[in-house]
C-alpha cells in the first residue's frame, strides 16, 4: 500500500501519534518514580500539552476523509480489521464535543479535589454536591457515546474499557458468580480456621532487606520470562506497569515485614508486561496493535499472579530462590505448607484492595451493580451510601452504614468519572481461570512446568491466543477464539474450590 494511499496516511498519522504516547507514556512514569516534588507544575503543563497535540491530531477532520477512502480500499483481511479498530477509536474520540469536554474535565478535576479532601474527614454531606455533578456529567456522556455508537448507554462506557463487552451478556455471569461466592466465602473461612486449629500459623522470618527483597524478584522476573532489554524494575508508591512495548516500565514496593505481598506484586506487574512486550510489533502504530482492553490486560496479571504465582507447583519451585535470595533464615523451619497458609488467606473486609482472590469478586459486583444504576438513573447519587451498605451486608456480612471512608467514598474511579471501569477487574480473574482451564487440556504437564519453573510453553501458548492478536477482535471474540467458549463462571469457581477447599 502506497505512502499517498489513504491507508498509507493513516500509517503515517500512526507513527506521529506513537511517538506521542511514547513520551507521554515515559512522561508519566518518571512523575511516579523519579520525579522530584518541584517539577510537578511543569510537569503537568507539558503532559497536558502533549495530550493536546494528540486529540486534535487524532481527531482531526481530514483522519475521517481518509478511514472513508481507506474503507473502499483494495485491503488484506489483517489491513480491514485495522482501518475497523481505527474507526472504532475515532468515533470515541469524536463523539464528544470540545465544550463538552471542558465541563467534564472541570466536573472530575472538582470532584476528585474534594474527595482527596472530604475522604479523609468522612464527610459524605460535603462531597455530595460534587459527586451528583459528576454522576449528571456521566450521564451525559453515556448518553452522547451511546448515540454515536447505537448502544445502550452503561454498555457505550464499558466500551472506553473493554471493546465488545455488554452488560446483558456479563450481568448474568456476575449473578452465577455472586451467588457462589456467598455460600463459598464463609465456607473458605471455616476451611481455614479449621485447618489453623491443627496447624498454626507461623509469623514470619522478620526483617527481610529490601536488596535482598529486590533481588529475589528480578531472579523470578527473569524465569518467568520478562525481556530485560526491553524493561525495567523500579520502585513507587503503588505498584504499575507503565511506558510502552519496546521499553516497560514496572514498579513494586517493598516493607522489610514481610516478602509475600512484594513478591505477589512484581509477578502481578510482570503479567503486564509480558502483555505488552508480547504485542504485534508490526503493528505498533495501529491501534489494532495495541492491548485489548482492560479485562484482558487484567487477565494476563492475573493469570501470573494467581493462577501461576499463588499456585503450590510455583511455591515447590520458589522455596529454593527465596532461600538463596532472602537467605537460609528467611523460611527458616518452614514448609510449602507453612507458606501457603500465607499465601492463600482468605479474610472478609471492607476495602477493595486488600481483598483476597475469593473476597474481590463481591467488591468489584457491588460497584458494577450501582453504577449502571447510577448512569441508568434507577440510582440516586444521595442513596448510594445505603445501596453500598446494604449490599456489603448482603454479600460480605459487613456494615458501612455512617462509615463514609471505607463505604463509597473508597475508590477515585466514580469522583474522577470513571464508570464503566469496574467489571474489568473480576472479568480479568475469570478470563485467567478460564485460560488456565483450556491452557491445562492443551498442556496436561501444565502444573509440572509450573513445579520445574519452565515457563517457555506457559509463554508461548498465551502469546499466540493472546498477545500476537492486539486488538483485532473484541473481548468476547478473544475469548472464543483463545478458549473455545464465551466467558464462564465455572472456570473460576472451579479454580476457587480446588484452592481453598480442598
Amino acid at each position: 500500500m502506497s505512502a499517498n494511499s489513504a491507508f498509507g496516511k493513516i500509517a503515517e498519522l500512526g507513527r506521529k501519534l506513537e511517538a506521542l504516547e511514547h513520551a507521554q507514556s515515559m512522561l508519566s512514569v518518571d512523575e511516579a518514580v523519579m520525579m522530584p516534588v518541584g517539577g510537578g507544575e511543569k510537569r503537568a503543563e507539558s503532559m497536558s500539552m502533549l495530550a493536546g497535540m494528540y486529540h486534535e491530531m487524532a481527531t482531526a477532520a481530514e483522519v475521517g476523509d481518509w478511514l472513508a477512502d481507506a474503507e473502499s480500499e483494495p485491503l488484506d483481511d489483517m489491513q480491514r480489521a485495522a482501518i475497523a479498530e481505527q474507526r472504532r477509536i475515532y468515533t470515541n474520540m469524536t463523539c464528544l464535543s470540545a465544550d463538552f469536554v471542558r465541563r467534564q474535565v472541570a466536573a472530575r478535576v472538582r470532584s476528585e479535589q474534594l474527595w482527596r479532601e472530604l475522604r479523609a474527614k468522612d464527610d459524605w454531606a460535603g462531597f455530595l454536591p460534587a459527586f451528583e455533578g459528576v454522576v449528571a456529567i456521566a450521564r451525559e456522556e453515556a448518553q452522547l457515546r451511546a448515540a454515536a455508537l447505537g448502544l445502550d448507554p452503561y454498555d457505550a462506557m464499558m466500551e472506553q474499557y473493554d471493546p465488545g463487552n455488554r452488560a446483558a451478556d456479563i450481568a448474568p455471569v456476575l449473578d452465577r458468580l455472586k451467588s457462589f461466592l456467598k455460600d463459598f466465602v464463609p465456607a473458605a473461612v471455616a476451611h481455614q480456621e479449621a485447618k489453623r486449629a491443627r496447624r498454626p500459623l507461623k509469623p514470619l522470618n522478620a526483617p527481610f532487606p529490601i536488596e535482598k527483597q529486590k533481588a529475589l524478584g528480578l531472579a523470578v522476573m527473569e524465569a518467568i520470562g520478562f525481556d530485560f532489554d526491553h524493561g525495567r524494575l523500579d520502585v513507587s508508591h503503588h505498584p504499575f506497569c507503565g511506558g510502552v512495548p519496546t521499553d516497560v516500565r514496572m514498579t513494586t514496593r517493598y516493607t522489610t515485614g514481610e516478602f509475600i505481598s512484594s513478591l505477589m506484586g512484581i509477578i502481578h506487574e510482570t503479567g503486564h508486561g509480558l502483555y505488552e512486550q508480547g504485542l504485534p510489533k508490526e503493528w505498533s502504530h495501529f491501534a489494532i496493535g495495541k492491548a485489548r482492553g482492560m479485562a484482558i490486560h487484567e487477565s494476563q496479571s492475573l493469570f501470573m499472579e494467581k493462577q501461576v504465582g499463588r499456585s503450590a507447583e510455583f511455591w515447590e519451585w520458589a522455596m529454593p530462590l527465596i532461600r538463596e535470595h532472602l537467605g537460609a533464615d528467611a523460611i527458616a523451619g518452614w514448609d510449602i505448607e507453612d507458606l501457603l497458609a500465607h499465601v492463600h488467606e482468605v479474610r472478609t473486609g471492607l476495602i477493595r484492595v486488600d481483598a483476597d482472590e475469593a473476597t474481590y469478586p463481591l467488591h468489584v459486583i457491588l460497584r458494577f451493580e450501582i453504577e449502571k444504576g447510577l448512569i441508568e438513573d434507577t440510582i440516586r447519587p444521595r442513596d448510594v451510601p445505603e445501596e453500598w451498605h446494604s449490599r456489603m451486608v448482603a454479600y460480605l456480612g459487613l456494615e458501612t452504614r455512617d462509615n463514609y471512608r471505607d463505604g463509597p467514598m473508597q475508590d477515585v474511579h466514580w469522583p474522577s468519572g470513571a464508570f464503566g471501569y469496574f467489571p474489568s477487574y473480576t472479568l480479568g480473574a475469570m478470563i485467567a481461570a478460564q485460560l488456565w482451564s483450556a491452557m491445562e487440556k492443551d498442556m496436561p504437564n501444565l502444573r509440572d512446568e509450573v513445579r520445574h519453573g519452565r515457563f517457555v510453553d506457559i509463554n508461548a501458548w498465551r502469546r499466540d491466543k493472546i498477545w500476537t492478536q492486539g486488538s483485532r477482535y473484541s473481548t468476547p471474540d478473544l475469548l472464543v477464539r483463545a478458549t473455545g467458549e464465551k466467558l464462564n463462571a465455572a472456570h473460576f469457581e472451579a479454580h476457587l474450590r480446588q484452592r481453598y477447599l480442598s
